[in-house]
């Protein structure tokens, strides 16, 4: 896998301790990553990437963000199709809903989830980090 794109919204910091595991695993991995935030990745830039990890925490009632996220998420929806993809993001209540929602939206829209998605209950621990950072491994496979 060549070049590969890690997105995230973060607003505690738990999400974006996820967002630099997944992009450690996948530089290990062989792959040549850019972070972005929400607010500096936009979906012109999707045909970049040949991957592309998402990650976004759970809001409000098991949403995500709804102010720069998903609206910038929205945009890229049309690239979606046959794109390679992961998922993550943290929480602090409920039982990954958000997740789930948004894993089906994504394979509505024709996306290749290349690997399960990863949840951390707020902020992630060993167990976790690790598992960021074969979310990252495995997408660049």
């Amino acid at each position: 896998m060549g070049k590969i794109a890690v997105v995230y919204w973060s607003g505690t910091g738990n999400t974006e301790i996820m967002a630099n595991k997944v992009a450690e695993g996948a530089r290990e991995a062989g792959a040549e990553v850019t972070v972005y935030t929400s607010e500096t990745f936009t979906a012109d830039m999707m045909e970049q990437y040949e991957g592309i990890a998402f990650g976004c925490p759970s809001m409000g009632d098991e949403e995500l963000e709804d102010t720069e996220f998903a609206p910038m998420f929205d945009s890229c929806a049309a690239g979606l199709s046959g794109k390679r993809i992961v998922l993550f993001g943290s929480y602090g209540w409920g039982d990954g809903e958000w997740m789930r929602n948004w894993e089906s939206d994504c394979k509505e829209k024709g996306a290749i989830l290349a690997a399960e998605s990863v949840i951390c209950n707020d902020t992630p621990d060993d167990e976790g980090e690790e598992s960021c950072k074969a979310l990252g491994k495995a997408l660049a496979e």
